[in-house]
């Protein structure tokens, strides 16, 4: 993350949720806005297989007014095995539910190995959460592999928000920084 990081955006979280002889992985996210407070929670099924919920809340100052808000952003990479992914959008739903106030705007990213495509009415019935490729194109986005596309794992989820565009990042250098290709989004209060 400090390489993609580096001059681009000044605002950095990194939630470690594995830690190996040859390195670590986890979630990050980057941001232009500063953080209020972020953190990791551990949503892992197993031992072997080490996942989080990277949680921040960002201070916007919207143009004209100046008044400081709050926005939630959250990053997950769930399990590859479909019961520990349902247990770990359950957590999902009831972390936004019990610690997010309904007026306040919500995005949630990432990749949730979700081949079958369930998530989305877990996350609508569990945490008011629209899926921003639906919302404006009425299916999920492909995104694995990078090289031929035909899976949609990835995914960019809202509350409070509208969608003005969003797309696939299969252009280079983005397409050859993953396996999965990265999604843009823009919203606006």
């Amino acid at each position: 993350f400090e390489f993609l990081a580096d001059r681009t955006w000044p605002h950095t979280a990194y939630g470690k949720n594995a830690i190996y002889d040859e390195g670590h992985h986890g979630n990050a996210i980057l941001s232009r806005f500063p953080f209020l407070i972020w953190e990791n929670l551990d949503i892992s099924s197993s031992r072997y297989e080490r996942r989080g919920i990277l949680h921040g809340v960002l201070s916007l100052k919207p143009e004209p007014t100046g008044e400081t808000k709050k926005l939630h952003v959250l990053c997950v990479h769930l399990s590859l095995f479909e019961a520990d992914r349902r247990k770990q959008l359950h957590v999902l739903g009831r972390r936004i539910r019990e610690t997010i106030p309904p007026h306040e705007p919500v995005i949630l990213a990432g990749d949730f190995n979700d081949w079958r495509e369930v998530s989305t009415k877990i996350l609508r019935e569990e945490a008011c959460l629209e899926e921003a490729f639906i919302k404006l194109y009425g299916k999920h986005a492909r995104t694995f592999p990078s090289f031929l596309p035909a899976l949609r794992l990835d995914r960019v989820y809202f509350r409070g928000l509208k969608v003005i565009s969003c797309r696939t990042l299969n252009e280079s250098p983005w397409a050859e920084l993953s396996d999965h290709l990265g999604l843009e989004v823009e919203m606006e209060w």
